[in-house]
């Protein structure tokens, strides 16, 4: 019984002692039943970019938690460009070990194409200020108010305690 192989790219049969094609060169498969539906985990695998599969990771940008990390992650894989989430260092208390702040680590090929998803670098728009910059101008005015406070209690007392 003979086996018939078949190109997997352009269709066409060959024998059985054939191990690739003679018109594209692809190695030849067994011809049977149709493939399964692929799972959600090679659906994903498929939208990746090989040129941005190479070298070895390094951080992209930071996430205050999971689901954002895992937001951020989704926006690399539309580009094609494979992420992985790591818990950020000094942030292993067991815990809590679900929540606190994520890394997401992109190939070192894949940097340059991954900072410009997410619009981090130099050519990122700017940043609304911190709120820390707002509060320091806050606990100045409060350091002042409590200044002004306390010369007016002293004033107080020295003008009318001592008649």
């Amino acid at each position: 019984m003979a086996t018939t192989l078949v190109c997997p790219q352009c269709a066409s049969e060959h024998g059985g002692d054939e191990r690739f094609c003679a018109r594209c060169g692809m190695p030849l498969v067994h011809e049977g039943p149709a493939e399964a539906s692929p799972s959600e985990r090679q659906l994903r695998a498929r939208k990746i970019r090989p040129e941005y599969a190479q070298g070895p990771l390094v951080r992209v940008v930071g996430a205050r938690n999971q689901p954002e990390a895992e937001f951020l992650a989704g926006m690399l894989l539309e580009e094609g460009i494979p992420s992985l989430l790591r818990r950020s260092a000094a942030f292993d208390v067991p815990d809590f070990m679900a929540s606190g702040p994520r890394d997401v680590l992109v190939p070192q090929s894949a940097l340059a194409a991954a900072r410009d998803v997410l619009l981090v670098g130099a050519d990122a728009p700017p940043r609304i200020a911190r709120t820390h910059e707002h509060t320091r101008a806050a606990r100045l005015a409060l350091v002042a108010l409590f200044a002004l406070a306390a010369l007016a209690t002293v004033l107080f007392m020295a003008t009318h305690v001592w008649d």
